[in-house]
């Protein structure tokens, strides 16, 4: 079977390196380059890392995105102008770089997804599906562990659970966000959504969704053990996004929700 050809951009940070460790032992992978948005002057298996440029990614099917969202738009010009496949990890675009991402996935496939584990957006898609079930009388509220290390909360899984609320309501996630408590050993539920984040540890991920109506909780909840779930689900992504056409995909695309 012919492997496909690979690119990692962001391969100096956490994910890129896992991603590295995950391709390797990938049979359906060949990693044809690496590239940074900084010079690194050492070989990373066996691969010396380039900046972003159309050489670093002419030999590459794929690019799979852990970087920054200025530089996520300078490889889609490059990507799209090779006709280059690509998958964004990479999180924090504003509305502008939105658009732009929309209008270069009328060129070439992209898949872009704030988290890129198969359960956790499962997950997302089962917290939608209880919010519209669910009368306006259940409450509900989100909360979320991380390592020490992470500054930023909630995380931003939690925010696209919250979305999921908000969707299974038909209703915008800023008009439902409530209090965003961190480090509370217990917290409320409210009319709107509350948050509560836990940093402790070297936590990698846990996000648990309850609803409420005062005579029963319902709960959903997701607990990551190994970093490498989300590579493994980057690689997926990219594996399936060999086959489509020009469009703007998620990895509830690749999951077949309907």
């Amino acid at each position: 079977m012919k492997k496909i050809n690979l690119t990692i951009s962001g391969c100096m940070g956490r994910m890129g390196q896992q991603l590295i460790k995950s391709a390797k032992s990938n049979k359906n992978f060949k990693l044809s380059s690496l590239t940074e948005n900084r010079t690194i002057n050492k070989k990373i298996n066996g691969i010396r890392p380039e900046l972003n440029s159309e050489n670093a990614f002419k030999k590459s099917e794929v690019i799979i995105d852990f970087t920054s969202p200025n530089c996520t738009i300078e490889i889609l010009r490059i990507a799209s102008k090779l006709k280059k496949k690509v998958v964004i990890g990479t999180t924090g675009f504003n509305q502008r770089q939105e658009n732009i991402i929309k209008n270069y996935s009328k060129k070439i496939p992209i898949l872009k997804a704030g988290n890129m584990s198969l359960g956790v957006n499962l997950l997302m898609y089962l917290t939608e599906i209880a919010s519209k079930s669910l009368s306006e009388k259940y409450l509900t509220k989100i909360f979320e562990v991380h390592h020490k290390h992470k500054k930023d909360y909630p995380s931003g899984t939690a925010l696209m659970l919250g979305k999921g609320i908000a969707d299974g309501k038909d209703k915008k996630l800023n008009n439902l966000i409530g209090k965003k408590y961190l480090n509370k050993k217990t917290f409320p539920y409210g009319k709107k959504i509350n948050f509560n984040s836990l940093r402790k540890g070297e936590v990698i991920g846990e996000h648990e969704v309850k609803f409420s109506s005062g005579k029963e909780v319902i709960t959903l909840n997701h607990e990551a053990f190994d970093r490498a779930l989300y590579s493994d689900g980057a690689l997926t992504a990219a594996k399936w996004l060999m086959k489509k056409k020009p469009g703007l995909y998620s990895m509830r695309s690749l999951l077949d929700f309907s």
